[in-house]
């Protein structure tokens, strides 16, 4: 008995420590740790795994034509044995895979890119010394390097996706949790008496593996808990965000080794978010596929996406949202004080969906032009705009410049904007430079623009202030 107290007291002290340690800096410091996360607004997520080459399909039979289909051994109740035949001849990364993601990911303005190390099949993709069902055994190459050297060759930031859940792993108790999934839910497992702490010990270890060899990582995007199995019990998580930080000091992680209001979250939907944040559990919250409707005051959050409706790639799914609807995305939410995390999902060989190919061209055409309305801006000073959004940057000597984004153009050449009269605005095109007349009127101030729009999607227009905007009263 005084040995289990001893150990259990020990065990406190190392995670109440481990929690001390995460909101030890200032906020100075965590401001300065999370600045270039905060400027760059927009960046490429990328399921990829064994998942892949099975493509959404089964015995032959499309599994769903929507939904994730990197759930697909899930979907199918497969164990783990059954999935690994199947699914394992038919991955083969093409040679030069990594360097097509990465200069995609660039053309397309994008600032980071975030990839899954390990979903929740368990296939690792590096090359790790713990495991055999990784790519390094299984593929005899490390993914992992191949796609972390090609991101920095771009001058990309680098974020690993990883997955605490893991339907591989003889030791992961799926049993203790009635809401995470796994593909033998219900059943007894297969190999007996499961010890959970053995596998937590793998899941450091595989981590640990992650933040050791590859570089300065910018980003670890945890997934995911539940309500009833989540944080310490789950995962040793205040240790393991610890060891993380004890190796990558400057590394930004989301909220979702946890599943409780502090940490972002109100019940286990997707649209089930708390837009609070204690630092103690993360960086940043991960609100999915949905823009919160007024955006999150105060804390950082990150919208992740599909393009289509399936993160990993499924041959059926040809539900592929237009570039209008992912470039307005991407403004509304920047205009919101957030980011836009969009998901590609590679086939097998690592070649990219045309369609994802296309969109991401569309939206590096329009970053080009308009990219500063974007990058390093903050939240809009309105609570609404009939016409579209607007982006805030802060300019020297105290002025504002507020970046107008028109989804509708008005038909009279007239925009007005619910500011207080100022005669002292000025504005110009921001794809042209030509500057456009203001006209002072009220509770209002109005911009003569051109009869046709710059951009059918979003034109932009910059109008500077003189300092802080006066928002007109109701």
């Amino acid at each position: 008995m005084k040995l289990k107290t001893t150990l259990a007291l020990t065990l406190f002290s190392l995670h109440t420590a481990a929690a001390q340690s995460a909101t030890s800096e200032t906020p100075a410091q965590r401001d300065a740790r999370m600045k270039w996360w905060r400027e760059a607004r927009f960046g490429m997520f990328v399921h990829w795994g064994l998942y892949s080459g099975l493509a959404g399909t089964w015995d032959g039979k499309p599994v769903a034509t929507r939904g994730g289909m990197e759930w697909i051994q899930e979907r199918v109740k497969a164990d783990t044995g059954t999935y690994a035949q199947r699914a394992i001849p038919l991955f083969k990364p093409n040679p030069g895979f990594a360097r097509e993601w990465a200069r995609l990911a660039k053309a397309a303005g994008a600032r980071y890119v975030v990839f899954t190390t390990k979903h929740h099949e368990g296939f690792a993709l590096h090359d790790s010394k713990i495991s055999d069902y990784d790519a390094g055994s299984v593929l005899h190459r490390d993914l992992v390097k191949e796609i972390v050297d090609a991101l920095h060759a771009e001058g990309l930031r680098v974020g690993f996706y990883h997955s605490v859940i893991d339907w591989h792993h003889d030791q992961y108790e799926y049993a203790r949790s009635k809401q995470l999934p796994h593909p033998l839910k219900g059943k007894p497992y297969p190999n007996g008496t499961r010890d959970h702490a053995k596998y937590i010990d793998y899941l450091h270890g595989e981590v640990n593996e992650l933040i050791s060899n590859y570089g300065p990582v910018d980003i670890l995007w945890w997934d995911y808990s539940a309500q009833d199995f989540q944080g310490e019990e789950a995962w040793h998580a205040f240790e393991l965000m610890a060891k993380v930080r004890a190796k990558q000091p400057n590394i930004i992680m989301n909220n979702r080794l946890f599943r409780l209001p502090e940490a972002g979250f109100t019940g286990m939907g997707t649209n089930a978010i708390s837009p609070k944040l204690d630092p103690k559990y993360a960086d940043f919250i991960t609100p999915e596929q949905h823009i919160p409707a007024t955006g999150m005051p105060g804390v950082d959050w990150e919208t992740c996406m599909t393009m289509n409706t399936t993160w990993g790639y499924s041959e059926h799914d040809h539900a592929w949202k237009s570039d209008e609807t992912l470039i307005r995305n991407l403004i509304d939410i920047a205009s919101k004080g957030g980011n836009y995390l969009l998901n590609i999902g590679p086939k097998a060989d690592g070649s990219v969906p045309q369609e994802s190919v296309k969109s991401l061209q569309a939206i590096g055409a329009w970053m080009k032009v308009n990219g500063e309305s974007i990058y390093s801006t903050t939240a809009s000073p309105f609570e609404k705009l009939a016409w579209g959004r607007a982006t805030t940057k802060q300019l020297p000597n105290g002025k504002t410049r507020l970046y107008l984004h028109v989804f509708d153009w008005p038909k009279d050449g007239k925009l007005t904007i619910p500011l207080a009269a100022s005669t002292k605005a000025k504005a110009r095109l921001l794809a042209s430079g030509k500057s456009l007349k203001v006209a002072a009127e009220g509770q209002q101030i109005t911009i003569a623009v051109p009869a046709a729009a710059p951009d059918q999607i979003a034109s932009v227009i910059a109008l500077d202030l003189n300092g802080a905007p006066q928002i007109a009263k109701p």
